[in-house]
């Protein structure tokens, strides 16, 4: 494993592409599963931004708790 190695800004997609198509299996099963890591965290996050306080999940979550405490919310 390289470390310390940089992005070239020069660098295409196609490059990059190709260089993963030559990667080992096993190293390319590490950069999967590295991606994936990295795509949950993204939404995680993104979760946590929109249910935060004042934003438009948490007034969602406010009028669903509202609903259920008048008894105007039927469960799936």
């Amino acid at each position: 494993m390289v470390i310390g190695v940089r992005y070239h800004p020069h660098v295409t997609l196609a490059a990059i592409k190709s260089a993963i198509e030559e990667l080992p299996e096993d190293e390319q099963d590490a950069l999967i599963e590295w991606l994936l890591k990295r795509d949950r965290e993204g939404w995680d996050r993104q979760i946590i931004e929109d249910f935060s306080p004042g934003r438009p999940g948490a007034r969602l979550l406010d009028e669903v708790d509202a609903a259920i405490d008048r008894g105007d919310f039927k469960p799936l």
